[in-house]
């Protein structure tokens, strides 16, 4: 059984930094690209970066210059560097993972969320 968790979320300042981090654990595991979703009260979900497996990233414009996407080695745990938070960028921060597992097949993957609240 493949799991993505995530965790690393929080209250923080505006200006401030947090670094979330998920993990995907099962056997035998080839993960191909992992991203990080956000979705607001009464927004819809969006893509915020994404890395692939040979280390390709892409960002939405409005986090550019302040998210850094980054893997471990083994590549199956990911992390979202975030810098100069803004009250804007409040949401549940989601994991998504794709992937093949040895046996099973391919995987597609969400994480249960990630509260990160930017406030004063």
């Amino acid at each position: 059984q493949v799991r993505v968790v995530e965790s690393g979320g929080g209250l923080v300042q505006p200006g401030g930094s947090l670094r979330l981090s998920c993990v995907v654990s099962g056997s035998s595991l080839t993960i191909f690209t992992m991203g990080w979703y956000r979705q607001a009260p009464g927004k819809q979900r969006e893509q915020v970066a994404t890395i692939t497996s040979t280390g390709s990233t892409d960002y939405t414009d409005s986090v550019k210059g302040r998210f850094t996407i980054s893997r471990d080695n083994a590549k199956t745990t990911g992390y979202l560097q975030m810098t100069s938070l803004k009250p804007e960028d409040t949401a549940v921060y989601y994991c998504n993972a794709n992937g093949r597992q040895s046996y099973y097949g391919n995987f597609d993957l969400w994480g249960q969320g990630t509260q990160v609240t930017v406030s004063s």
